[in-house]
């Protein structure tokens, strides 16, 4: 007799299906300091945190962006020298030839780095889409250096430099409403510390008699000043967007192309006479190419430190370039020396640390603001059950993306 089959054994029950919510939340508290009962709280910091905290603020990222922001300083030293060389021992007074060459040197490899090009990249390509922006860029970036140049014959050296900062607010402005960059308090401190630091240059010039200039027309001068460093913001805030979104040789080559395009129409109205009047010689031709050399230079880095840092990153690095030339100064012209310029000098790399040490973050959405205004990260609680709401995308300028919380949804 053949016995029936019994039956197989049932299943165990299958687990419950799990949440597809992933969350991965950084740098959370340990178990035991949350209270008892569930109840969550933040515990004062401890001195292990605090030399945490110093560790991630002077780390590699921040000392490169440092040292990135003082080369261009240091070009803008050469900058300035050697044109204190040209118009003072050599009576060349020829500020838009030299930015003709400039502008030649973009042409010559960017611009035609641009023409062998295919497709999207092209310069055809990208004259037929957006040339007319390019052009009023072009001459927003000849003016800006032909009106602070030109306003060195007007006012004194002391009020260039303390008005050339006005170029900060209006980057300030412009990156707020048009990049959609938002500032924690933190930045805005470092903004004054820098800007302090340039009041105590200023006055250190004062107190040595170094106001350079005769000051003749002080009120158009002044005028002249904060003319170009409002188109000097506009041009940077647009130099960022453009390498940001688009491509760093785009940007060059069609600033080379217009620049030199309409440098040269400039040139040939306002300068033809005071370029005859050049004494050529070995020299000056010397100091004409150690000039180019320096321009060429800063306007190929200046966006590669932007794309990394910020334009107000890169103002606020340049604000030592005068510092740097006082101290060439000292040795090649025999300026006086103040006690004041290296606490100038400290205050503004004080400042600057200050302003690199927390991340910047673009807006992307309008709850963006909401939790901006929050950003002490606390511990965020996922419903188990539920649809999550999509959450709100926001991108850093900066190297904190490990301090915020991230929700991942599956």
């Amino acid at each position: 007799m053949i016995s029936p089959e019994l039956p197989p054994p049932p299943l165990p029950p299958l687990p419950p299906p799990p949440n597809h919510v992933v969350a991965t939340i950084e740098n959370l508290p340990p178990e035991g300091s949350a209270a008892a009962g569930g109840r969550s709280a933040i515990s004062a910091p401890s001195a292990a945190s605090v030399r945490q905290r110093i560790r991630k603020v002077w780390n590699r990222e921040l000392l490169l962006s440092i040292a990135l922001g003082q080369v261009l300083s240091l070009l803008i030293c050469g900058i300035g020298l050697t044109s204190k060389y040209l118009s003072e021992d050599f009576h060349a007074n020829t500020p838009v030839f030299q930015s003709f060459l400039n502008y030649i040197l973009l042409f010559l490899v960017y611009t035609t780095t641009l023409a062998v090009r295919q497709g999207e990249e092209n310069l055809l390509a990208i004259l037929k889409r957006r040339w007319w922006k390019y052009m009023i860029l072009g001459i927003i970036d000849i003016e800006a250096n032909y009106l602070v140049v030109k306003a060195y014959q007007y006012t004194t050296l002391t009020s260039v430099q303390l008005l050339d900062c006005f170029v900060i607010p209006v980057v300030i402005l412009l990156s707020w409403f048009f990049l959609l960059v938002r500032y924690k308090a933190v930045h805005f401190i470092g903004i004054v510390v820098c800007i302090l630091g340039m009041g105590c240059m200023a006055g250190a010039d004062v107190l040595v008699g170094r106001q350079l200039g005769a000051g003749e027309n002080k009120l158009i001068g002044d005028l002249l000043v904060l003319g170009g460093a409002t188109l000097y913001g506009i041009s940077n805030v647009c130099e960022e967007y453009i390498v940001r979104n688009l491509s760093r040789v785009e940007f060059l080559g069609m600033i080379g192309l217009f620049g030199s395009f309409f440098s040269g129409i400039q040139l040939a109205i306002m300068e033809h006479k005071e370029l005859l009047k050049v004494p050529w010689d070995w020299q000056i031709g010397l100091l004409y190419v150690g000039f180019s050399a320096c321009m060429f230079g800063l306007y190929s880095f200046m966006p590669v430190v932007i794309k990394k840092t910020s334009a107000t990153a890169v103002n606020l690095s340049l604000l030592t370039a005068d510092l740097y030339s006082l101290f060439c100064g000292l040795f090649l012209f025999h300026y006086k020396f103040s006690g004041l310029y290296l606490l100038s000098f400290f205050t503004i790399l004080i400042g600057l640390v200050l302003y690199l040490s927390t991340s910047t973050y673009v807006a992307q959405d309008p709850r963006v603001y909401k939790q901006f205004r929050n950003p002490s990260g606390p511990v965020v609680d996922l419903p188990a059950t539920g649809q999550l709401e999509p959450s709100v995308t926001y991108t850093s300028l900066g190297q904190e993306m490990e301090e915020e919380p991230h929700v991942r949804v599956a």
